[in-house]
């Protein structure tokens, strides 16, 4: 799929006034989930703001974009990638070096397959699992 012509963005990149996407997740259970995030996954801990009151890990996802899509195209991306609408309002979308290793990796885990690898028609191989606290798209290839 080719991207469409965007409108002149209203700020240019250089005066972007976001600098970072941060993703925060509650999750049930903090422990197996920096295991399956960090350890499995492989996303290196950039800090650590534990303290008594609570537990939080800030880990390296690499370049964050915000991808934003209407309920038609995310039907469409659902039905290519797993032959129906499973994905809530927001899923987690991370582009890694081999897409099969990484669900094979994380399924061993505990990740939950949703759908195996599969090769979409913009040129990326994706497979969907639930993770914890996140339905997760692993993906290579493609732009």
């Amino acid at each position: 799929m080719e991207p469409h012509a965007a409108a002149e963005p209203a700020v240019s990149p250089s005066q972007a006034p976001v600098t970072e996407l941060r993703l925060a997740v509650t999750v049930e259970d903090w422990a197996a989930a920096v295991a399956f995030y960090r350890d499995t996954l492989g996303l290196p801990q950039l800090a650590d703001f534990s303290s008594a009151d609570g537990r939080v890990v800030l880990l390296d996802a690499g370049r964050a974009t915000l991808e934003l899509f209407d309920a038609d195209q995310a039907a469409l991306v659902d039905d290519l990638e797993v032959g129906r609408r499973v994905a809530p309002a927001i899923r987690v979308a991370l582009r890694v070096p081999d897409a099969d290793a990484a669900a094979r990796r994380l399924a061993e885990a505990g990740a939950d397959v949703v759908a195996e690898p599969t090769a979409t028609p913009w040129g990326s191989r994706n497979a969907r699992l639930d993770g914890p606290g996140l339905h997760l798209t692993v993906f290579s290839g493609g732009e």
